[in-house]
């Protein structure tokens, strides 16, 4: 076989892509994509990283660009999705917290690897 750059190599072996076909792994990667697809979800995503409990208003003032309905919606799908849990507290007026799920908080390391990899580009 022929290399057509010096630097081009075989992939690392991965127990999890032993697991999956090319077209499995690719579609199963799109589905993730898939949840975290939005405009505000992602900003969202970031700022409850860590444990972070923010209730509605806390998140509208940390994302000033986004409208109430946007980030209503944004955070119901994020909800529906399993990312994100969701507590009303039965108190006068109604106090509702948003945290990430397990789940959710397991997407951290790879969001950081993608950061690093779209700033490790080469030029």
């Amino acid at each position: 076989m022929t290399r057509t750059h010096e630097k081009v190599g075989h992939a690392p072996a991965s127990k999890v892509l032993e697991r999956y076909t090319s077209e499995t792994a690719a579609k199963g990667v799109e589905n993730g994509l898939k949840l975290i697809e939005g405009r505000w979800k992602l900003v969202i995503l970031f700022h409850l990283f860590g444990g972070r409990v923010m209730r509605f208003s806390e998140l509208e003032r940390a994302i000033p660009e986004v409208s109430q309905k946007m980030l209503t919606q944004q955070l119901r799908q994020l909800e529906a999705d399993g990312l994100v849990q969701r507590t009303v507290y039965p108190e006068v007026p109604p106090r509702v917290e948003y945290r990430l799920s397990a789940w959710g908080q397991a997407l951290c390391p790879a969001l950081d690897a993608f950061l690093e990899w779209t700033v490790a580009k080469p030029e």
